[in-house]
Formats: C-alpha cells, structure tokens, sequence
C-alpha cells in the first residue's frame, strides 16, 4: 500500500516547538547528569586517589 505524500503544511500542522521533559524511564539514567556535575565529581575521585597514594606513600619503608 501506498500512502499518498503530505505537504510540508500537513506535517507540520501539529508541530509544537516547546521543549520535551527528560523522562529518565526513556532517556536513561544518566542522561540527565550535568556536564559540571560530572566534573565536580570528577574533582572529588581524584582527590580521594592522591590522598590514597600520600597515605600510601607515607607508610612505604625505604631501605638504604
């Protein structure tokens, strides 16, 4: 079967510009993060791993 081609008028008669609200059900989990949210996360782990390898370090003999 073939469908007669709409008009660019018809298709665009119920076109509604407004913007869509993030469902995480559909867009996923973690679509929804922030770009500087990320980063600031980011930030947090590698201060955690620097302190990790000081701690780390100060506990490492050392034989001369």
């Amino acid at each position: 079967m073939h469908t007669p081609s709409m008009t660019l008028e018809e298709l665009l008669q119920n076109y509604d510009p407004s913007p869509l609200e993030y469902d995480p059900e559909i867009d996923g989990d973690e679509k929804h993060l922030i770009r500087d949210d990320l980063l600031k996360k980011k930030e947090e782990l590698k201060d955690v791993v620097t302190r990790l390898k000081e701690k780390q370090r100060e506990t490492r003999k050392v034989r001369r």
